[in-house]
This record gives C-alpha cells, sequence and structure tokens, in this order.
C-alpha cells in the first residue's frame, strides 16, 4: 500500500497530563484528565514510505496531497480545500520596514474562511465511524464551515451560536441548509450547550478544543507554507488566537514536518490576541495557566473567555521560542483597510488582527527587519460587513450627470 493510501496515526498522548490511548479507545478527551489529546504518528514509517519527489508529482494542490499526515486513509471528495495563495506583499513591507513579508490568505477557501481545513479531517473522520450528522459551536467560522462542507458530502450540520454572531455568517450557515441554533449568550455558552447536546444525543462534535481531529486539520496550513517557500519553514509566523486551536495546528504542522525530514528547522510562532480576549497571551506573560477573561472584542471569530484549547497554544509559542502581543479593537480595525490598500487582501476583524499584532510588535523593537515573516489571513471580510463599514468610510453622493462629474472632478 502507498503512502498515501493508509494512515500512520499510532496513538493520542493527551496535552495536560500525557496519558496515551490508540484510536478508538476515546472519541474526543483524555480519560484520565479530561484533557485535549493530540494525535501522534509513525514518523519513521512515514520517512520511509513518503518523499519529497512524490509531492512533486502529485497534481493535487489542496489539503489531500499531505493525505500522509491526517488521521484518515481517505481524502474527502468534495470542494477544493488549502493550497491557497501565500503573497509578498512589497507596500507592507516598506510601511512596516521588513524586508520579507508574505500573508497566507486563507479567506480563498470554499466558506471563505481557514475552518475549512478544520472541518475537512472532522468530517473525513466522522464518515469514517459511520456519523452523518455534525454539530459545533461557533461564532460563525466554524459552523459556517461545517455547513458548507456538510452540504458539499450530503452529511447533516447543527450548529449552536450566539445570538449576537455577524448576520453574514447566519445567512451563509441557514443558505446551506444548517439547522441553526441561535443562544442567549455567548460563544463559550453555545461552546457549553453544544457538549451538553453531543452528551444527550450522541451527535459528532466538530468544536475546536475539544475534538482532537481539528487541530490535524490546521497543520496544513504549516504545510503548504514549507513548500510554497520551497522546502523551508519561515523564522516567524504569526497568528490570530481565539481558542488556541489555530496556533497549536500551526506548530503541529511544522513539527511534523520536521520530524519527517522535509524542513530541517522551526520558525518562531508570535500569538496575537485582541486585548478584551487575551487568555492565552496573559498565560505566556505570567506562569502558563489560563485564566478566564470577559472575552469582548470587535473580532467575533477569536472572542473566547475560556480558550478551549489554550493548554496547547501556551506550549507551543513556547517550545517555538515565540512570544505573545495584545491589540485593541481599535488597532484591529485600523488594520483592515490599511491590509487591504496595500495588498488587496480583504479581512475580517479576526482575519487581520495577526497583522495588528505584528505592527505593535515591529514598533516596540520586537521583530528583526531581515526575518521572513508570515502573516495569516483567516477569512474574508465579506463576513462582517458591519465592523469593516466602521472603518471603511462611505461612497460621494453624485448626481446623475456628467456636468456635475465635471465640476466635481475640477476640484480633485
Amino acid at each position: 500500500m502507498s503512502a498515501a493510501g493508509r494512515h500512520y496515526v499510532c496513538g493520542l498522548r493527551c496535552v495536560r497530563c500525557g496519558a496515551t490511548c490508540a484510536l478508538g479507545e476515546t472519541v474526543y478527551n483524555c480519560a484520565a484528565c479530561g484533557g485535549n489529546l493530540q494525535i501522534e504518528y509513525d514518523y519513521d514509517a512515514i520517512r520511509g514510505a513518503w518523499r519529497k519527489d512524490e509531492l512533486a508529482r502529485n497534481a493535487d494542490r489542496s489539503i489531500w496531497r499531505y493525505l500522509p499526515l491526517y488521521p484518515t486513509a481517505t481524502k474527502l471528495d468534495c470542494l477544493p480545500i488549502g493550497w491557497t495563495p501565500l503573497l509578498r506583499v512589497a507596500r507592507l513591507e516598506r510601511r512596516l520596514g521588513l524586508r520579507h513579508l508574505l500573508i497566507k490568505d486563507d479567506s480563498r477557501n470554499p466558506s471563505a474562511s481557514f475552518k475549512d481545513r478544520a472541518t475537512a479531517i472532522a468530517l473525513a473522520r466522522a464518515r469514517d465511524i459511520g456519523r452523518d450528522l455534525v454539530t459545533g459551536a461557533s461564532t460563525g467560522n466554524a459552523g459556517s464551515s461545517t455547513a458548507v462542507l456538510a452540504a458539499a458530502m450530503g452529511m447533516k450540520a447543527r450548529i449552536f451560536i450566539p445570538k449576537a454572531a455577524p448576520r453574514a455568517k447566519i445567512a451563509q450557515l441557514l443558505a446551506c441548509g444548517a439547522d441553526v441554533l441561535a443562544v442567549d449568550g455567548t460563544y463559550d455558552d453555545a461552546f457549553d450547550l453544544c457538549l451538553a447536546a453531543t452528551k444527550q444525543f450522541g451527535w459528532y462534535n466538530r468544536n475546536t478544543g475539544y475534538n482532537p481531529f481539528t487541530r490535524e486539520g490546521k497543520k496544513s496550513v504549516s504545510f503548504e507554507i514549507c513548500e510554497q517557500m520551497g522546502w523551508h519553514a519561515p523564522d516567524l509566523v504569526v497568528v490570530p488566537v481565539g481558542d488556541g486551536n489555530i496556533i497549536s495546528g500551526v506548530w503541529k504542522g511544522f513539527a511534523d514536518f520536521h520530524r519527517i525530514g522535509f524542513i530541517d528547522r522551526l520558525p518562531r510562532l508570535l500569538a496575537v490576541q485582541a486585548a478584551g480576549s487575551a487568555a492565552v497571551v496573559n498565560a505566556l506573560a505570567g506562569d502558563g495557566t489560563i485564566k478566564p477573561v470577559s472575552g469582548e472584542t470587535v473580532a467575533d471569530s477569536i472572542s473566547v473567555s475560556v480558550p478551549r484549547d489554550g493548554e496547547a497554544a501556551v506550549q507551543a509559542v513556547r517550545e517555538s521560542k515565540g512570544f505573545g502581543i495584545t491589540v485593541t479593537d481599535d488597532q484591529i480595525l485600523a488594520a483592515i483597510p490599511e491590509i487591504a490598500r496595500d495588498s488587496g487582501v480583504f479581512g475580517e476583524p479576526a482575519g487581520v488582527t495577526a497583522y495588528a499584532g505584528l505592527k505593535t510588535a515591529v514598533e516596540q523593537g520586537r521583530i528583526d527587519p531581515a526575518w521572513t515573516i508570515v502573516v495569516l489571513m483567516t477569512g474574508s471580510g465579506l463576513k462582517d460587513i458591519a465592523s469593516v463599514m466602521k472603518v471603511a468610510g462611505e461612497p460621494r453622493a453624485v448626481p446623475a450627470n456628467a456636468s456635475a462629474l465635471s465640476e466635481i472632478f475640477k476640484k480633485g
């Protein structure tokens, strides 16, 4: 059997207590302490069966080109996910005084969000164990991703959202046929209600920071970055952080490639959080313990009081010798037009948070201008037009005649 025709999972390990178990012994969490699980692979076997030249011959430009490093033997036959562009942004380089700045634009995924990576692997696992209804809690992006891919697969999606979720994301959920349950509360309330429903009804739960398969999808972005950079890791990867699952996944991707010899070094990670939702950054600055925060921020996709994958996020940043930084909502909103006007990339508030954090870190003298830096853009600005319009301005009103235009443009 070829490397792409089997999976190489050798077990699961708890992020908190280190206990191990076999795939299939538990569906979600550690049986010993309730901590989050990390999927582990037989890296020696992968190294012996899979080579870079095999990837070079692979015409599949999606996350599925990296199948040997996923916990499933077969890919989903649905929408194309991943292999999003890695864009050099020269004007933003000049603005920040950097030499090598790139944006990994994951707003190009089918649901216009990074979350499609996680959903794809979670749905593959649901299919592998015979489940056809997937549930999850979301401020919008994870839910809309689940709805989009479930629709493409002919599966059912039942999504819990806080009732204040952006209307564009709710519209995407409903249009794709999801059963949407608007919870009178926060994302954390929706998450807890979703967990209770999972236990009560037995639905398959896709929640990040609970389902270990989501991290396996998110790590695919790191595989792509390495391959798109000619099998080199960048010096720094800047990640917006909410639940902590993206940054723990990013680190796992680089670590997996390093363990099989595809790259020869690992990057630092910069974790960026909104000031009102900074539990992970606070833990990095303190003793590493995750403590609840208000979770209040305009960046709904990273609005979290208690990060559900916070322990793994803290471990990832510390292992990378990276650091964390916070930004205000004003800085986040200001980053939307700054990035759009200097690069053409249009991000939602959570999507531009990483750039806002990089800019702050540069101002604080914490960035070497010679580093090669990759900033993750995790979602499209079309996801939250209400927030964008706070900083984008309004169109000029003009009469419907050409003579009026002549007068206007004489004045500039």
